[in-house]
């Protein structure tokens, strides 16, 4: 039995942790993604047990992989795949600056 494997910028969009791909590509290439707390490219594939942690600004999320899909699970199946461990979002008005 051949387990899936996924690209993380295609993990991360799959799994709605980011809306698009591109999005979750330039996060990858501005070092905005890591794995196990180490900087990931995104053509890196992701396995179950990894964690995943995202910072941009004004949000923050660490998830752990539970599994990856072989194609694009509907929405309300998203919950399988990445269980959220921390999400932050920062207030508005932190980043306002006069």
């Amino acid at each position: 039995m051949s387990r899936a494997v996924a690209r993380l910028d295609l993990f991360i969009k799959q799994t709605g942790l980011l809306k698009q791909r591109s999005e979750a590509k330039q996060a990858c290439d501005q070092d905005c993604v890591c794995i196990d707390g180490v900087p990931a490219k995104a053509s890196r594939e992701v396995s179950p047990g990894e964690v995943i942690a995202i910072a941009l600004p004004g949000r923050r999320i660490e998830a752990e992989v539970l599994e990856v899909p072989a194609r694009q699970p509907a929405r309300n199946q998203r919950h399988r795949y990445v269980r959220i461990l921390r999400q932050e979002v920062a207030a508005e008005d932190e980043y306002l600056t006069f």
